[in-house]
């Protein structure tokens, strides 16, 4: 196949001491299909009086998609949604005109650590459905579809693979897969599983058609491949995640939590979260402020 485009991403203090892996967005690329930001969080010991709570905060023109491997997330949002987030489960949060929510730790895990590790996307919506309603979707891990294929067990989180479709609705083809391959296994995925794809192993190293690909280290394949594309795993077993779906319809605008195709949308939403004029979170006082190097239009 062609060059493979690979991205080492870099560690994101989001506060409180919680380090995140950030891969995307990147110099060397922007977007894969319609997602344009991942985060690899963990696995970190949350002990009790941490502080890796995300208080409120803001977001418009995009869809995030949590998924844990391990842990618990409380979120709570401005159009009164309380879920808590758990392994398997894909949570899909459409901001579209604009949403509030916050992310925290359980009330029931308080006083006990537990291992928080897991994965967020976002998808910018397309410029038709910038503006939407905002709304959230939580999908349990028992609806998510499950397959085997040759050695490897596929979880069908977004989109349709293997004969399979998940049930989590999108504004624009998407596909993201949890797969999960034995040591020494082999799983190839076919040329027309997406448009635009990239792989991500989440915790050993593999061979990617031959060449080996280290843990963390995302794999950005290159568009319109004809052939199948060969995974296979070393001497442990390997979980890997699999973003992708159609081109973006256009670029983008991203700051802070605000993503675009228009940058004077995104000075509103700034002065709009400033001004106090957003839905806030019921039962939440906390905010996160602006940044203080704001956007500009010009």
């Amino acid at each position: 196949m062609s060059a493979v485009l690979r991205l080492s991403g870099h560690a994101k203090d989001l506060g409180g001491g919680f380090t995140v892996r950030r891969l995307l967005p990147a110099a060397q690329c922007r977007s894969v299909g319609p997602f344009i930001f991942f985060d690899h969080f963990g696995p970190v010991t949350v002990e009790p009086g941490a502080a890796h709570d995300v208080r409120p905060h803001p977001h418009i023109g995009l869809a995030t998609v949590t998924y844990l491997f391990s842990g618990a997330i409380m979120h709570r949002d401005s159009l009164g949604y309380v879920q808590q987030i758990e392994p398997g489960a894909i949570n899909w949060m459409t901001a579209g005109n604009g949403i509030v929510h916050s992310e925290r730790r359980p009330e029931s895990l308080a006083d006990q650590p537990y291992v928080n590790h897991g994965i967020q996307l976002w998808a910018a919506l397309p410029v038709a459905a910038e503006e939407v309603d905002a709304s959230f979707v939580h999908t349990p891990a028992a609806a998510i579809p499950e397959v085997r294929v040759g050695d490897a067990v596929v979880r069908v989180l977004i989109g349709t693979a293997f004969g399979q479709t998940s049930p989590v609705a999108t504004y624009a083809p998407t596909l993201y897969l949890d797969v999960q391959l034995p040591a020494g296994g082999v799983l190839e995925l076919p040329p027309a599983l997406a448009q635009e794809m990239a792989l991500y192993p989440v915790d050993a190293a593999l061979l990617l058609d031959g060449e080996p690909l280290p843990d963390h280290t995302l794999a950005v394949l290159p568009a319109g491949g004809t052939a199948p594309v060969r995974l296979q795993a070393g001497d442990q077993a390997v979980r890997l995640m699999l973003i992708g779906g159609d081109a973006l319809d256009g670029p983008r605008h991203m700051w802070w939590n605000f993503v675009s195709s228009r940058k004077e949308r995104i000075v509103q939403a700034a002065a709009d979260w400033e001004a106090g004029r957003m839905t806030s979170v019921p039962g939440e006082t906390e905010f996160i402020p602006l940044p203080e190097h704001r956007f500009r239009a010009d």
